[in-house]
């Protein structure tokens, strides 16, 4: 998918129209090539603007999928958006075949779901919606400052029909290393483990460093970085606002130094390919058009109840047959 750049995140109040969801009116197919992942490397992949909702929309800026890049381990989708004064508001949608994760640096969103969950969450704590076979959801807040990630795991084949299930976690593990604070979101690091549910080796963490540090990382990994604010180098490379540094494999520790706070994101390479269209992920082209039309016709999602607004229509499948394909393009 390749998207005009724009300026991203203008400085004035508009209504919110993003969440754990991609709310863009004509997706693209995500087309990736199958490859393997790469040593020690210093790699910046720079986010892109995207609208959701129409024309009237705010933007995100993505990083992952990138023009060159898809996927760090299973983790295949990560927008970034705030800090800002917003109001969210994200009609229910639906998600199979993935993983959400909602992480806030500031502000509060309420998440509703087709299970019948209702959980406000708030910065340090974690969202995590497993869709397994297919559920629907919504998310929404009230005019405030707001800042955080929106980001997406891809199930593997044997987890991604699992029934469908949601976890709140707001007590995780923190460890110190250096002059960082660590919050393990997902996943294990430096003897810390996550109690969030994950079905293929992976990492998600924050780090706030003041100083400098290192963390012991598992070299079998690729791993990226993404800035949220401050400044910070990583790897001998500085973090940028909007680019995701993708750090490849075969480190045993990654060094950082300054003064800030940055998301690190990592997994054992994911080998297998995928299609990932609108809010879905699946394996071939009838897949996703079932899953699309189970949405359209109310089926297979559930109903999300005490949503103030009517479900996001499903838009419609590009022309050509979607191809699944791997990690890299």
């Amino acid at each position: 998918m390749e998207d005009e750049p724009g300026p991203c995140f203008p400085a004035r109040r508009r209504p919110y129209s993003r969440g754990v969801s991609n709310l863009e009116t004509a997706p693209q197919e995500i087309r990736c090539a199958a490859d393997t992942a790469a040593g020690p490397v210093v790699e910046r992949l720079t986010g892109h603007a995207v609208a959701l909702g129409g024309p009237r929309a705010m933007t995100v800026t993505r990083t992952l999928p990138s023009r060159g890049r898809r996927m760090v381990g299973a983790w295949c989708f990560v927008d970034d958006y705030g800090p800002e004064v917003a109001a969210m508001r994200v009609p229910p949608h639906p998600h199979a075949g993935l993983q959400t994760v909602t992480w806030l640096v500031s502000g509060e969103v309420l998440h509703r779901d087709s299970l019948g969950s209702l959980q406000e969450v708030r910065p340090g704590r974690l969202n995590l919606m497993t869709a397994g076979r297919g559920i629907s959801h919504s998310e929404e807040s009230a005019e405030a400052p707001l800042h955080g990630v929106q980001l997406w795991v891809a199930l593997p084949d044997e987890a991604r029909h699992v029934a469908p299930h949601f976890e709140h976690h707001a007590d995780l593990p923190v460890l110190t290393e250096g002059g960082a604070r660590v919050t393990v979101i997902m996943g294990s690091l430096g003897g810390a483990t996550s109690p969030a549910r994950a079905y293929t080796p992976l990492l998600g963490a924050e780090v706030v460093i003041s100083g400098s540090g290192a963390l012991p990382v598992e070299p079998g990994f690729e791993h990226a970085a993404l800035l949220l604010s401050g400044d910070v180098e990583v790897a001998g490379a500085r973090l940028e606002r909007g680019t995701l540094l993708y750090l490849g494999c075969g480190r045993p520790d990654l060094r950082m130094s300054g003064q800030g706070r940055f998301l690190l994101l990592g997994g054992e390479p994911f080998e297998e390919e995928i299609v990932m269209w609108w809010n879905f992920i699946g394996r071939s082209h009838d897949e996703i058009a079932a899953f699309r039309q189970g949405w359209a016709e109310g089926e297979d999602f559930g109903t999300v109840r005490g949503f103030d607004g009517a479900p996001l229509p499903a838009p419609a499948l590009p022309t050509t047959r979607l191809k699944p394909r791997g990690r890299v393009r």
